[in-house]
């Protein structure tokens, strides 16, 4: 096999990801939340304990530095605190832009992560804690971008541990998935044969397309279109026109990624950009 490719970046690059730290020692997630308002699902604790008031949230009282992210939000009522004078508890919003965003759709409600055991993790979130506890010049753009590191390793600690069992982080842990995956989300433009995806992955066409649909949960074809209307959606957000994306993201013609469209999100892509402002 070839050198192992990269697996994040067309992801991160192709999908937007806002973060803020919204709050420190304390998270107060109101039952109703004003439009517009920012939400918090990300909880990073590096000292004392977090006495959660939220039944979805995981237990942590015994000190251990921990990371909680909750991608698809969802949370209501108080979530917790820090109840030591000297904890350092920091409350985020992460915006991953919902089911337009594969890497969201990838991940579980909860994930939670012993900072002890990730230490790429703990590094950043201890520079968040110094950020944000001690404020410098220009401290928000280094809280934010830090936000945005955060999230990278998150997604790196995920498919390091290899814990993912069907979906597309187990499929870019595969150690002949991945190649296949990577080449679908570098080059979506390309006619795609499922002999060509194969022969990537250094696999029979058989066995590729039996170990794909098992691993990431739909057969390869359907991935490649999601993938496609996944970006398709994301271009048109960012105000690119329908026919450059078209030829960006591999659709024959503007009717046939219209008809895919409408398929999958219900709406046109007209109806889409319209519904979004």
């Amino acid at each position: 096999m070839p050198p192992k490719p990269d697996r994040l970046s067309a992801l991160i690059n192709s999908f937007r990801v806002d973060t803020h730290v919204l709050s420190l020692g304390a998270c107060r997630v109101p039952a109703m939340m004003d439009k517009g308002q920012l939400s918090p699902n990300l909880f990073i604790i590096t000292k004392g304990s977090l006495h959660k008031h939220n039944t979805d949230f995981p237990e942590n009282t015994d000190d251990t530095p921990v990371l909680i992210f909750f991608p698809h939000g969802g949370l209501k009522g108080v979530c917790g605190y820090a109840d030591t004078q000297d904890a350092e508890f920091i409350c985020a919003s992460v915006d991953m832009g919902g089911d337009a965003n594969p890497i969201a759709l990838a991940l579980p409600d909860v994930v939670t992560i012993p900072l002890n055991d990730a230490k790429a993790l703990k590094a950043v979130a201890d520079m968040l804690i110094t950020e944000s506890y001690a404020p410098r010049c220009g401290g928000n753009a280094v809280i934010d971008r830090l936000c945005e590191i955060m999230v990278i390793q998150l997604l790196r600690h995920l498919m390091e541990k290899g814990e993912a069992e069907v979906g597309l982080i187990a499929g870019l842990t595969h150690p002949n998935l991945s190649y296949a995956i990577v080449a679908m989300h570098n080059d979506p433009q390309k006619s795609w044969l499922i002999e060509d995806l194969a022969q990537i992955a250094g696999m029979s066409r058989t066995h590729f397309s039996n170990t794909f649909h098992k691993v990431v949960g739909v057969p390869a074809g359907e991935y490649l279109s999601s993938w496609r209307l996944s970006l398709a959606r994301a271009e048109l957000a960012r105000g690119t026109r329908l026919k450059a994306v078209v030829q960006k993201v591999g659709f024959s013609s503007s009717a046939a990624l219209s008809r895919a469209f409408k398929r999958r999100y219900g709406v046109t892509p007209r109806q889409d950009i319209l519904n979004a402002s």
